[in-house]
């Protein structure tokens, strides 16, 4: 078994645990390594897990780009680009702060329906 399936198993919610199998099955299926990596820190332990402020995205994305985050994204800052953004969860604030914006809050399994290759996507952690 490996290693990554071995973390998996220890999680205790049945959404996330799906979620990591089928970016596994889709990252291979569609031979993208963007899906196997978002799993993998996802199988990680939740205080691990990435939480990025509406400033940082401000500070490293581009008008227009989809912007990928393993973990939730906060309200703290100003957003004035129109991105996509994809997290496995968002504060209230900062759904509201990105649809004012003009851009779109996405789930991970949405951007994954959306994009199968994951092309065009940024990591931000």
């Amino acid at each position: 078994m490996s290693r990554l399936r071995k973390l998996q198993r220890r999680k205790s919610n049945p959404n996330l645990s799906t979620l990591i199998d089928t970016l596994l099955e889709e990252g291979a299926r569609n031979k993208a390594a963007i899906w196997k990596d978002v799993a993998e820190r996802l199988a990680k332990p939740r205080r691990l897990y990435a939480e990025v402020n509406l400033s940082k995205i401000q500070r490293y994305a581009r008008e227009g780009e989809t912007i990928l985050v393993p973990g939730k994204v906060l309200g703290s800052g100003e957003l004035d680009k129109k991105v996509a953004v994809a997290a496995l969860s968002f504060s209230e604030k900062a759904k509201s702060k990105i649809e004012a914006s003009g851009g779109r809050c996405l789930t991970i399994l949405e951007l994954l329906r959306e994009n199968p290759k994951g092309s065009n996507v940024r990591i931000i952690a």
